[in-house]
């Protein structure tokens, strides 16, 4: 497994080893002992999986959740190909607004690790795209926000020659100015401390 670093701190890109014979192909996107190498974790505590299926085009986030109570994700392409990004939406970070993004196929089956408090979004660059994700903490409709992945102000490079599209949710959301004016931006060091009691001996919920 190949570890890079994103430009967001706390933030990784992981490249699994593929096997390949005349049957097909094996490939873990996930490896406990690489996100071990990386983070220096002992595990990643699951409390949810959720999957998704998008037509080309189809632009999902920026999305982020309320921290506390904060949740981190491991991200991947199950099917198709997509533009993976995030942006540092924590405030007091020392990489603030700033983003990368990873080009997810089914070529180098890469996958990310975004911490607590970032934001997270995607392009579908092929029809029939599944992304797949394992997450920290359940997903509670109230906690989950979203900003403008259209901002000027963020400047995300989406790819040109799409024809986009989006929930009316995300076409309506915030920009990153109105959501750091009304205070829904994750404070930096609030989120180190919820992401820090992951790892401890409670588990999943330990700061809920």
């Amino acid at each position: 497994m190949q570890i890079r670093k994103l430009k967001v701190e706390g933030a990784y890109e992981f490249t699994p080893r593929q096997f390949r014979d005349h049957r097909g192909l094996f490939v873990s996107p996930f490896q406990l002992d690489a996100f071990q190498q990386a983070l220096g974790r002992p595990h990643f505590p699951v409390a949810q999986t959720n999957h998704s299926l998008s037509r080309r085009g189809t632009v999902r986030g920026i999305h982020f959740t309320v921290t506390p109570p904060g949740t981190a994700k491991y991200v991947y392409c199950a099917r198709g190909r997509a533009l993976d990004i995030v942006i540092d939406l924590r405030v007091g970070s020392p990489t603030f607004r700033q983003w990368d993004a990873v080009e997810m196929d089914q070529v180098h089956f890469r996958a990310s690790y975004f911490p607590v408090g970032v934001g997270h979004a995607f392009v579908a660059l092929e029809d029939d795209t599944v992304m797949s994700y394992l997450l920290t903490g359940p997903y509670v409709a109230e906690n989950e926000l979203a900003v403008d992945v259209f901002d000027k102000d963020l400047g995300v490079r989406i790819p040109s020659g799409l024809d986009t599209v989006q929930s009316d949710r995300d076409a309506a959301a915030l920009s990153f100015a109105s959501a750091r004016a009304q205070g829904l931006l994750p404070d930096y060091a609030e989120s180190l401390a919820v992401e820090e009691a992951l790892w401890q001996p409670s588990g999943i919920g330990a700061t809920r």
